[in-house]
């Protein structure tokens, strides 16, 4: 996650009045956790705003089931199906799960 969007989900996470949720669509399970790591207990990296800054915000990636159940089915294929089929889809649900259990 770059700096200027840790600082436009910084912001937004200031403003809302309900925790935002974070819907991820990173390519693989290294990025995902980085990710997710950035948003829920801040940047692991400490360069950016995020640097220390534990939002705990709820995060998803779009490959999870959850999602897709919640999803529109035909809208889902259409924009997500070929990525559960290139991707490490497996690899990042895991690495989702242990990373809510942490």
């Amino acid at each position: 996650m770059d700096l200027g969007t840790q600082a436009q989900v910084l912001e937004i996470s200031k403003k809302a009045e309900a925790k935002p949720v974070v819907l991820l669509g990173s390519p693989d399970p290294d990025s995902t956790e980085l990710t997710a790591m950035t948003v829920m207990s801040g940047d692991p990296t400490y360069s950016g705003p995020l640097a220390g800054v534990q939002l705990e915000l709820p995060v998803f990636h779009v490959l999870e089931d959850a999602i897709e159940v919640a999803s529109d089915a035909s809208v889902y294929e259409e924009h997500v199906g070929v990525m559960k089929e290139a991707l490490d889809a497996d690899g990042i649900r895991a690495t989702m799960a242990r990373l809510r259990q942490s």
